[in-house]
């Protein structure tokens, strides 16, 4: 069985692939898969479920809520629902192993790419393509109500972009930059913010001769910034610009290779602290 939550929350068991579509079940699922084999008490699971309801018996609708889900676990996969979904203390726990929910592979084996990047960039990229392929769709898509769920998506998230950066520096190392001007004036345009990006845009316009639209790219990125929030763009980018104005093409592959938004090892899905 594997638990699916980059996309919408849903259960693969053999071929079959289940969408949880009842937000409850959905919600109470994703709190459990995003730390498998770790308790989750009864407060935290109705936090999450019911942060603004004025539910007279949460606890009631709590347990219902897991006899209901032990229900469909058991229905899809035909193991017993109690021993996925076990009782501790004053909680329950999702017992599974890391290996069985998506978003911890994803973590895992875009985690691995980085130091590969600069001494292996074919395999960096074949981690990345990997680790990319597993998303289906925003991360826990429909279960973001609570505050675990949306913190973790935000995570999830950045850690997608950070990965897609990584491939685009692991493809300009391998020479592989195919339809890398189209692919990055996307993200660029949405993720303005993303210097590393812009550098990355500025890069691939530069290789393919055109020189006046990767200066062009940065101007607008300064503009932005002034204007915004009366910030001059970082060091990185002002790097690759003045490497480019320059033609020192010595200055230029490194550039982007390390960025700057690249989470810390704390945020993982589930590190963050419950109630």
């Amino acid at each position: 069985m594997q638990i699916c939550l980059l996309g919408g929350v849903t259960v693969v068991a053999g071929p079959y692939a289940h969408r949880v579509t009842q937000p409850k079940l959905a919600t109470l699922l994703a709190v459990l898969a995003l730390s498998p084999g770790t308790p989750r008490s009864s407060d935290q699971l109705m936090d999450e479920m019911w942060p603004n309801s004025a539910i007279r018996d949460t606890r009631n609708a709590l347990q219902v809520t897991v006899n209901r889900l032990r229900e469909l676990i058991r229905s899809l996969a035909g193991c017993p629902g109690d021993e996925v979904i076990g009782t501790v203390g004053g909680g329950y726990l999702l017992a599974i192993n890391r290996e069985q929910v998506d978003a911890h592979v994803f973590v895992d084996l875009a985690g691995r790419a980085p130091n590969l990047l600069r001494d292996d960039p074919a395999a960096a990229a074949a981690l990345l393509r990997s680790a990319l392929g597993l998303w289906r769709g925003p991360a826990l898509l429909d279960v973001r109500d609570g505050m675990r769920c949306c913190m973790e998506a935000t995570v999830l998230e950045e850690r997608r972009l950070v990965a897609c950066e990584d491939l685009v520096t692991a493809r300009m190392a391998l020479g592989d930059e195919r339809g890398l001007v189209a692919e990055l004036r996307r993200l660029v345009e949405e993720h303005p913010e993303r210097e590393r990006l812009s550098a990355q845009l500025m890069l691939a316009l530069y290789r393919e001769g055109r020189q006046t639209e990767a200066l062009e790219t940065y101007h607008r990125l300064s503009d932005r910034l002034t204007t915004e929030s009366g910030l001059k763009p970082g060091d990185v980018i002002r790097e690759v610009y003045e490497a480019i104005l320059s033609h020192d093409k010595m200055g230029l592959p490194g550039s982007c290779c390390q960025g700057s938004h690249r989470p810390s090892e704390s945020a993982s899905p589930g590190r963050s602290t419950g109630r």
